[in-house]
């Protein structure tokens, strides 16, 4: 376009000359060699740029003339080209297709079209063929060249780099992302996978320095880079808290300033905040963290967070974490650890059913097996809540690739990778959605609560006496076959036994009736059974009316005889039932 313009203007360059010209005429008067030669202006010019046109173009003949072996060389080789650049095109694709027939062809044609030297990509195509064949050293030979070339450096190292790491040789593909990342610090694969390497060997200070030239490089997201620079200065703050634990507060409160939301960051500062008796600055990032997202690591720090304060004191701090985040598990567990410290068991019982109903884990119906140990003693019931936290899910904890961390690393031991642990939940322990009209696991478990037995022991412990009055006869005994007595004295055991499954035999609870003939006396309260105190005496005035020989007295235990948990071993004049 712009060729034909300018000949668009020498055109009319030469039109308006001539036309001035043309205007104003005149005579040209020439004497060379004795003769003159007259002739007028306009003709004169008009044979002067017909002269300048012919020998400028005896001047490009000669040129085409003279030039032209080297113009035939040139459009051979440019169509050569041509063609071998179209066979790497064609190669490049098959190779990435995975046709390795089509790929070993075009690279051989290609070879043949076009020089290695002048054409790095031809070592690719050939690489990338060798790697689909399975000629995995031919392919790293290729690569090794590759590297050597400062041209074609990074690629060398990005195939070294894979072929190592399918090797499972971490220290050769170490060395290579360190090669790569020092020659090109904008390579990302380079630089994450240095980053990992420098993280998983504690090198916390290189990979700081590595992350910060990325960032400037604008290889890694801003936000990311801030996460990875935050989980970088609390792992070096953490391996720091023992020995300095000023720098170690530094560093966490920078890596909290990068990232606000994370746990192990605000936990360093404030044991290290803690150290240096800066109490209420440690509650302040605490308090910060805790509105963020509810831990229970940061509960444990912050009500213990002096070691002279009573029980009581770390009550209060645990409800003002509750205050802050009502309605939450956490917060209402940590209020149930400390009300059990604090041994108010009401308040423990009614915080930790709370819970139980938010997020029945298995922490929580521990917790409640430990409230009812000093709250009631009731085995049965102790039992119940260890039984729901066996089948509950389990609590949330530190996870990464599948490991379970009972405290946060900085790196995965698996994969090596940098934040790679998330707080979580199981994902195998995790319940269902709950169906409508339903009930939550922590609500069934509470419904299913059994009755404490020890409050029957407590009720007949201070009683005098006590007569059992039996029962009628269950539904599956005729009435008219059994005849009971009205009453029956029970001895006072030496101690109380409370019943609750089948184990070794503890001790035998006897009553003796009128007729010398021995039972065994039991009283049922719903689901718990329990033993009997009763005097050593009789009671006065209490009668047992005879029972016929052919048909003692049925011994009644509470529910039908037939039941499989009921045993009626009977002896013919003596019959001795012990309580399991």
């Amino acid at each position: 376009m712009i060729r034909i313009l300018i000949f668009v203007l020498i055109v009319l360059a030469l039109g308006a000359g001539f036309s001035w010209l043309a205007d104003r005429p005149g005579e040209l008067s020439l004497v060379w060699m004795g003769q003159r030669i007259e002739t007028s202006l306009m003709v004169g010019a008009t044979l002067l740029v017909a002269l300048i046109a012919a020998i400028l173009l005896v001047v490009w003949l000669v040129r085409l003339i003279w030039f032209s072996p080297h113009s035939i060389a040139r459009y051979f080789r440019v169509r050569k080209r041509d063609r071998g650049y179209q066979a790497l095109s064609t190669g490049l694709i098959a190779a990435g297709a995975g046709d390795a027939i089509l790929a070993r062809k075009m690279t051989a044609r290609t070879r043949g079209l076009l020089s290695a030297d002048q054409e790095p990509l031809i070592h690719l195509l050939e690489a990338q063929t060798a790697l689909i064949e399975g000629k995995h050293d031919d392919a790293r030979r290729k690569f090794e060249r590759m590297a050597e070339d400062p041209e074609t450096r990074e690629l060398g190292l990005r195939g070294l780099y894979l072929e190592a790491k399918r090797l499972g040789a971490n220290e050769a593909a170490r060395q290579y992302a360190e090669r790569a990342a020092d020659k090109a610090p904008h390579l990302a694969w380079a630089t994450l996978a240095t980053l990992d390497e420098r993280s998983q060997a504690g090198r916390w200070d290189e990979a700081v320095h590595l992350l910060d030239q990325s960032r400037t490089s604008h290889v890694i997201d801003r936000k990311e880079a801030d996460r990875k620079k935050a989980v970088l200065l609390t792992a070096r703050a953490r391996e720091r808290l023992d020995a300095d634990p000023k720098a170690a507060r530094d560093d966490a409160l920078a890596a909290l300033k990068l990232d606000s939301t994370l746990v192990p960051a605000g936990l360093i500062a404030a044991k290290a905040l803690f150290r240096e008796d800066n109490l209420r600055k440690a509650a302040s990032v605490l308090e910060k963290l805790w509105k963020q997202e509810p831990h229970p690591d940061i509960a444990k720090a912050y009500v213990r967070a002096r070691s002279g304060d009573s029980a009581v004191d770390r009550l209060k701090r645990a409800r003002k974490l509750e205050a802050w985040k009502p309605n939450n598990a956490v917060s209402l567990m940590a209020v149930a650890e400390s009300a059990l410290e604090a041994r108010e068991l009401a308040l423990a019982r009614s915080m930790a059913e709370a819970a139980a109903r938010i997020a029945p884990t298995e922490s929580v119906f521990l917790l409640l097996a430990d409230i009812e140990e000093a709250d009631t003693g009731d085995e049965g019931r102790i039992r119940h809540w260890m039984n729901q936290a066996l089948k509950s899910p389990r609590d949330a904890a530190w996870i990464a690739d599948g490991v379970v961390s009972e405290e946060w690393l900085p790196v995965s031991p698996v994969s090596g990778r940098l934040d790679a642990f998330e707080w979580r939940m199981p994902v195998n322990t995790i319940d269902g959605p709950l169906e409508e009209g339903g009930v939550s696991r922590g609500e069934a478990a509470i419904r299913s609560l059994p009755p404490v037995a020890a409050s029957v022991v407590a009720a007949t412990r201070d009683a005098p006496e006590t007569t059992v009055a039996t029962p009628p006869a269950p539904p599956t005994m005729p009435a008219e076959t059994v005849e009971r007595p009205a009453a029956i004295a029970v001895p006072v055991p030496t101690e109380s036994v409370i019943v609750h499954e089948p184990i070794e035999p503890a001790r035998s609870v006897v009553v003796t009736d009128a007729d010398d003939a021995t039972h065994t006396a039991l009283v049922k309260k719903d689901e718990g059974a329990v033993a009997v105190k009763a005097p050593a005496q009789p009671v006065s005035g209490a009668t047992s009316p005879a029972k016929p020989a052919e048909a003692p007295v049925e011994p009644f235990f509470g529910r039908p005889p037939d039941d499989p948990g009921v045993r009626t071993d009977r002896v013919a004049e003596k019959t001795t039932f012990k309580l399991f």
